[in-house]
């Protein structure tokens, strides 16, 4: 099973969550198996474990590492390890979710697969009625707050449209700055890189935004800003 086969395209868009959360579902059988991880350097898997084993798991699965940007190999380990009718058994949700999407896609490719979750803080089984409308709750507000976040940007984008205001990032420079540069040019003692080095771009910039300055001849000049040293510039 690859990472992606556990996560759906979204909470509610695949109707992964989209079944009767009340009706009866076949007991689950299988083995419970435990996931523990850590988010900052200083929390210890001690008390995870502890309580996992505690609730019986067979086996525990354990992320040492923490961040954002860090792969949890020890979830998707756990993930390919277990089989229909095995069931997911947390300390608390936020182990196993970074957020509330996070967390229903992760529940809802386990359910595609027969497998149950419980977290033992909040005291969730989906392998029960109310396990299961909860989760359905859960789904149905980060769609809700997706939606919202959708709409608020959407909204915000076309207000500032109707105020006349330039979208994204701002030009290296400026409207006054580009006329500046054609008056500076027109002085012959002015340097093609003294003039850059005034705007505070790099002479890349300056042809960008004052195309006729590549035609002009250029004397032994000092080197103008770098591109990536021009201050407040965006290529």
């Amino acid at each position: 099973m690859t990472k992606d086969a556990a996560l759906p395209a979204g909470p509610l868009l695949d109707g992964s969550l989209g079944e009767d959360p009340l009706a009866p579902e076949p007991a689950l059988t299988g083995a419970l198996i435990g996931y523990a991880r850590v988010s900052t350097g200083g929390q210890r898997l001690d008390r995870q474990i502890t309580a996992l084993e505690a609730a019986g798991c067979a086996r525990i699965f354990a992320d040492k590492k923490s961040g954002k940007n860090v792969e949890r190999e020890e979830l998707w380990k756990a993930l390919d390890y277990m089989r229909p009718g095995d069931t997911l058994v947390v300390p608390s949700l936020d182990r196993l979710g970074r957020s509330l999407q996070d967390l229903i896609a992760i529940v809802a490719g386990l359910r595609r697969r027969g497998i149950g979750f419980r977290s033992l803080h909040e005291a969730l089984d989906t392998t029960t009625p109310g396990g299961r409308l909860v989760f359905h709750v859960f789904a149905a507000l980060a769609e809700f707050i997706r939606e919202l976040i959708v709409q608020g940007t959407r909204e915000g984008l076309d207000a500032a449209r109707a105020r006349g205001q330039r979208l994204g990032r701002p030009p290296a420079l400026t409207p006054d700055q580009v006329r500046q540069a054609r008056a500076l040019l027109a002085r012959p003692e002015e340097s093609i890189s003294s003039i850059a080095r005034l705007l505070g771009v790099s002479r890349s910039t300056l042809y960008k935004y004052v195309p006729e300055a590549k035609g002009r001849p250029r004397a032994i000049e000092a080197p103008a800003l770098s591109d990536t040293a021009a201050r407040g510039e965006t290529a």
